[in-house]
């Protein structure tokens, strides 16, 4: 017998899902841990310091972290109205992480407040140069899929070339820095990092979470959301500056993780249709469990040592990518 939940029912089923799998990461590991332990108090100190130090801090960034790269792929794709754009397809993480490569190799002279920030910042700055570029080619363009396709093809190439030359002339420690980044990352998070993440990433989702209707009304076209009373340059600004900031803070704290912006939309697209009120926060809460569970694999298959979270969401992603390539050559040649 074939069930349909109610859009409502999915997001509920999803968030006690992410919450059981974020209760479950948070106890897997080398050393193991169980549920009973942690209810009577029963550990001893130092497993105590590891869950609560070391596991509890990842796993709750990597909610954080996969959750907004999600929902800057819904809005990049609603923005754009193209299914296939995501950050890390159309060069947005390689054009921040390349900011980041500048900030660790030519450090900026901040005052002590804002060093917490720094890297943050850069990748904000080169997450929103490149959105501004790729919006200028897809008004250009009337919004050509190819056209963007080739753009982010052509900014990863560049920006890729540029991390490159600055690994060459770093030293070690911060070769090693560059390298953390381009394979993706959750292995740096403490309790300060999840603080500056949390500040930046929860209000930019909230905000995006209150443009949803807006953006539903852009999916008409421009002319028709105007009529609609839409100020349609300033949305689409808005939408474009937080879309930057969420992946801009992503990269900055994990490196460049892709296709979560790409696969979740698509997938919640199928359960909850395309009404942005319940696509993006379908989009924040499977985000955030399959980082979750992309982190969980990357640091106890192969323990005690540590695969790039970045290389297995890849291998989910690549395929995925493929797939929904082949599948809209098929229905424009059936078309035509």
């Amino acid at each position: 017998m074939n069930i349909r939940l109610s859009p409502r029912s999915w997001l509920m089923t999803m968030l006690v899902v992410l919450v059981v799998l974020t209760l479950s990461a948070a106890n897997l590991g080398p050393v193991k841990l169980s549920f009973y332990t942690l209810i009577t108090n029963s550990l001893d100190q130092g497993s105590w310091n590891i869950w609560l130090h070391i596991r509890l801090p990842r796993v709750l960034l990597a909610v954080l972290i996969g959750g907004a790269l999600a929902v800057s792929g819904a809005v990049m794709q609603g923005l754009f109205r193209n299914p296939l754009a995501d950050p890390g397809l159309l060069g947005i993480s390689t054009g921040a992480a390349l900011c980041v490569a500048f900030a660790i190799l030519i450090p900026l002279p901040l005052p002590a407040i804002f060093m917490m920030y720094g890297h943050t910042l850069a990748a904000f700055i080169g997450s929103v140069v490149v959105c501004l570029l790729l919006y200028a080619l897809s008004q250009r363009g009337h919004g050509n899929l190819t056209r963007l396709l080739l753009a982010g093809i052509a900014i990863n190439a560049l920006a890729g070339a540029a991390i490159g030359v600055l690994s060459y002339i770093s030293d070690d420690q911060q070769l090693r820095q560059f390298s953390l980044w381009s394979m993706g990352s959750l292995g740096q998070a403490q309790w300060p990092t999840l603080a500056i993440a949390a500040s930046l990433i929860v209000p930019t989702v909230i905000a995006c979470l209150r443009l949803s209707r807006l953006l539903n009304l852009l999916q008409l076209g421009d002319e028709e959301a105007h009529y609609l009373g839409v100020n349609v340059e300033s949305v689409k600004r808005r939408l474009l500056l937080l879309s930057a900031l969420l992946v801009g803070t992503s990269v900055a704290m994990s490196g460049a993780i892709g296709f979560i912006g790409l696969v979740i939309p698509h997938l919640i697209r199928l359960q909850l249709g395309p009404d942005h009120r319940w696509l993006l926060p379908g989009s924040v809460l499977g985000g955030a469990c399959l980082l979750l569970v992309a982190d969980t694999l990357a640091r106890t298959i192969a323990a005690p040592a540590e695969i790039p979270v970045g290389l297995l969401t890849s291998l989910i992603g690549g395929p995925y990518f493929l797939w929904l390539i082949l599948r809209q050559t098929g229905g424009s040649h059936a078309q035509s």
